[in-house]
């Protein structure tokens, strides 16, 4: 318990010295650019695969519970929409990003502290703090362009599914996203999508920053960081759900 509490001290210490000192704008623009590329760009295909298929499978699946004949058909597009949009693509995705994102912050960074690199940074009078986790905090501010990319692939997989399954009209499904929306969980949704973003910079940049040992613990850091990035989003996922919906 009082180990856990320490770490959870350490990261906030942590976050202070990443908002302290700055390095300069023309050294952190390429690593900034560079984390775009990687942790943003590089997540597109995954994320699309995953969408597409995890939004058809919950349009089938709605399909196939809905036996009695009194319930209309357009309750498929409906369900689509408010798992995908509620839900999976904020936060299951975070969780998946977690695994892809979050495994390759704590390896690249715990490499470079078992090379002994950040403390060369440190000599040269470098905060590696801010140097290192700064340019992929401010890249991550783009992924709520991911999670919209995730929504519409999502709702696009079901509305495949549903139609080309025979399941329902093109219309029906349709008229089904349509049905009593709700502006404001599109709010709620990127709302969570940005404080996750955040999550899915700093927790495991905290692992690989702190690491000890040698080669074979970054391996071990990377599992324990996507563990608890995904139990800091799990739990983050239902205090803002408290806050904003009930």
């Amino acid at each position: 318990m009082m180990n856990t509490i320490e770490k959870i001290g350490g990261y906030f210490l942590m976050l202070q010295k990443v908002f302290g000192k700055f390095t300069k704008w023309s050294v952190l623009r390429p690593l900034i650019f560079k984390d775009i590329e990687v942790l943003i760009l590089g997540s597109i295909g995954i994320v699309a695969f995953i969408s597409f298929f995890v939004g058809g499978v919950v349009a089938i699946q709605t399909a196939l519970n809905m036996s009695n004949p009194l319930i209309p058909k357009n309750l498929i597009g409906y369900a689509t929409r408010q798992s995908v949009i509620m839900e999976f693509a904020p936060t299951f995705m975070s969780i998946i990003m977690a695994g892809k994102v979050g495994s390759y912050i704590t390896s690249s960074i715990g490499t470079m502290r078992v090379t002994e690199q950040i403390d060369a940074l440190e000599v040269m009078g470098i905060n590696t703090h801010n140097y290192l986790i700064f340019p992929k905090i401010i890249a991550l501010l783009l992924y709520p362009f991911i999670i919209t990319f995730s929504m519409f692939l999502g709702v696009f997989g079901g509305y495949i599914a549903s139609v080309y399954g025979g399941f329902c009209s093109s219309a029906l499904f349709i008229e089904g996203i349509q049905i009593d929306f709700i502006p404001f969980h599109i709010q709620y949704a990127f709302i969570k999508t940005i404080i996750f973003s955040f999550l899915l910079a700093t927790i495991p940049a905290y692992h690989g920053y702190y690491l000890k040992g040698g080669a074979l613990q970054v391996g071990k850091a990377s599992t324990t960081s996507f563990v608890w990035t995904s139990v800091v989003i799990i739990f983050v996922n239902y205090i803002i759900t408290q806050i904003l919906l009930v």
